[in-house]
């Protein structure tokens, strides 16, 4: 009597999608003592992976595809003549490099990278009406980016200690009497560009949603009006 032969009993498929047949197939190629028969075999079974998936002919390196999982599907044990370079376990499994992210430990978290990158090239600048806009330049653009963060006022003195601090005592700015933009105007203008940055579909519909409450409010206005009217 014969007994139920389980896939959970079977050996491991390297790659189920060309099913157990063809892992025999290889199985059985490895096991082949000459060499001739063994590349006979792994050209006929090349075949047949191809016709399997006949529809990725037309695809680049296709045949050099089909020769590396054949050495996968063979754990690498398949020693065959390969018109390609045979692949290795190392090469099959090596891990990408490791990405060097930027470590940059910023005390003052809010401003950014682009700042301190502003501020080390404006340093280098020599002294002058363009160094002195710029060092303002940067100060409206630190004020906007804590505005971020504290949507009510920000202290221009603030600013100036923290661009100080940020420079290393090479841009000063807290003796100076020119003030910077107003915080309104910073948040209005921060606005403006949200706005514009938004798909012209979700302006209409965001304009006919405030029609609608302003349409709403003149009607409550009216009926109540109407109703204080008529009371004695």
């Amino acid at each position: 009597m014969t007994t139920l032969e389980y896939n959970t009993e079977r050996p491991h498929l390297h790659i189920p999608e060309y099913g157990r047949h063809i892992q025999k197939m290889i199985e059985k190629a490895v096991l082949l003592e000459d060499r001739d028969e063994r590349n006979r075999t792994a050209r006929s079974i090349i075949a047949v992976m191809g016709n399997l998936f006949p529809h990725l002919r037309d695809v680049p390196d296709f045949q050099h595809k089909l020769w590396d999982q054949l050495f996968i599907m063979s754990g690498f044990q398949l020693d065959v003549d390969s018109p390609y370079e045979k692949p290795t376990p190392s090469t099959l499994h090596k891990h990408p490099d490791r990405l060097e992210y930027p470590q940059h430990q910023l005390k003052y978290r809010f401003y950014g990278n682009i700042i301190l990158r502003l501020i080390n090239t404006c340093v280098k600048w020599e002294k002058g009406d363009l160094r002195e806009a710029l060092e303002y330049s940067i100060a409206n653009h630190m004020k906007k980016c804590f505005l971020t963060w504290n949507k009510e006022a920000v202290d221009d003195s603030v600013v100036f200690e923290h661009l100080y601090e940020l420079s290393k005592g090479r841009i000063d700015l807290r003796k100076r009497k020119e003030d910077l933009w107003d915080s309104q105007a910073l948040i209005r203008t921060k606005m403006n560009l949200t706005r514009r940055s938004i798909p012209q579909q979700n302006q209409n519909q965001l304009h006919q949603h405030q029609q609608h409450q302003q349409n709403k409010k003149v009607f409550t206005n009216k009926f109540n009006k109407k109703n204080n009217n008529g009371r004695i």
